[in-house]
């Protein structure tokens, strides 16, 4: 049994990416091969829908109005569910384009509303640039989505 010596000393050296990230999963920086991916709608469910990556979080309404403004309509469901229909539509290249440049649009709008807050509140720079960069990260991936998908 561990004393509370080898408890604080395993404390201080904790490194929470080591426990959570061990298979490099955590790893934003590098480029993400979406083949590697069993599914490519999860693969792009994962880098689109998730705020962890995407740095915006998309609502179920979000994905309707997206939706609708790339020409499908379509009723409420889970998120998931939404962005599958959502993927059936963009089947071909013309869809697809137009679903990603409203996605574009729709991510744009909120990283408009983060960058006026950073400019009103100074303060909550660091959390707000951190959301743009994923954003405008997630953006440049577009024309990566085009040309794997439809390659």
């Amino acid at each position: 049994m561990k004393d509370v010596k080898d408890l604080k000393k395993d404390f201080e050296n904790f490194n929470p990416k080591d426990a959570f990230c061990s298979d490099g999963s955590c790893e934003s920086d590098e480029a993400v091969d979406l083949k590697d991916y069993p599914s490519y709608t999860d693969a792009l469910y994962a880098k689109i829908i998730a705020p962890s990556v995407s740095g915006i979080y998309i609502s179920r309404w979000d994905i309707k109005d997206i939706a609708l403004v790339a020409g499908e309509s379509m009723a409420i469901h889970p998120r998931k569910r939404m962005f599958e229909l959502v993927m059936k539509f963009a089947t071909t290249k013309e869809n697809m384009q137009s679903f990603l440049d409203a996605l574009e649009n729709h991510i744009e709008s909120k990283v408009d509303i983060y960058r006026e807050l950073v400019e009103q509140f100074p303060s909550s720079a660091d959390i707000f640039n951190l959301k743009i960069e994923k954003a405008e990260n997630t953006m440049r991936a577009f024309p990566v989505i085009i040309d794997e998908y439809f390659e």
